[in-house]
């Protein structure tokens, strides 16, 4: 079965960086896309941004170069590199899969919380 795993987050001091991972299982990884969202306490769950297979990345205005998108397939595994975090950053963040029937595939979650 599908299962998409994140790690990495934790607490941040602002300006600071992280870099979020996750692996996947139970699709063929290298040729499809999978995306990074965040969800904050009291607010909708929010695109961060896309990595195809072929590696092209699109990413939501607030990114501003801030975050990074990348791949390892041999991996299996799609990271979010963050950098100059601000305290609003502070989320769970999630990645996600959408199957080829349309149906979205979500890991737990990792905490980022961004505070001095």
């Amino acid at each position: 079965q599908v299962q998409l795993v994140e790690s990495g987050g934790g607490l941040v001091q602002p300006g600071g960086s992280l870099r979020l991972s996750c692996t996947a299982s139970g699709f063929i990884f290298s040729i499809n896309s999978l995306a990074w969202y965040r969800q904050a306490q009291g607010k909708e769950r929010e695109w961060i941004g896309w990595i195809r297979g072929d590696g092209k990345t699109g990413y939501g205005e607030f990114v501003k170069g801030r975050f990074t998108i990348s791949r390892d397939d041999a991996k299996n595994t799609v990271f979010l590199q963050m950098n100059s975090l601000k305290p609003e950053d502070t989320a769970v963040y999630y990645c996600n899969w959408r199957d080829p029937q349309g149906r979205n595939f979500w890991g737990q979650g990792t905490q980022v919380t961004v505070s001095s």
